[in-house]
């Protein structure tokens, strides 16, 4: 099993921006494609954004799309978010997601998590 754990999360004000990290050990860390989903009190998980093993490919909901970037650096196991022009909806705890089989772009998607990192955004 892949572990995953998640930092870079914190309070910010709306339209700032925060760059979320995600390393990975355990397995090798290129086999894997990754994602980001995010939980809101009282919500259901969402996702947020994907990227492919290689980092060829990447993924995004409406929601996001425009201000948030996902990207991988495989020679440090890492996989971030940038996020930008953030908004006070923006505001959950983001989780970093793995599968080695498929882009993990639903929950049911993906098979391993981190234990996620806390985004305020205020306004």
């Amino acid at each position: 099993q892949v572990q995953l754990v998640e930092s870079g999360g914190g309070l910010v004000q709306a339209g700032g921006s925060l760059r979320l990290s995600c390393a990975a050990s355990g397995r090798t860390f290129s086999n894997y494609h990754m994602g980001w989903f995010r939980q809101a009190p009282g919500k259901e998980r969402e996702f947020v954004a994907a990227i492919s093993s290689s980092g060829g490919v990447t993924y995004y909901p409406d929601s996001v799309k425009g201000r948030f970037t996902i990207s991988r650096d495989n020679a440090k196991n890492t996989v971030y978010l940038q996020m930008n022009s953030l908004k006070p909806e923006d505001t959950a705890v983001y989780y970093c997601a793995a599968n080695t089989i498929v882009i993990p772009t639903t929950t049911r998607r993906a098979k391993n998590w981190g234990q996620g990192t806390q985004v305020t955004v205020s306004s």
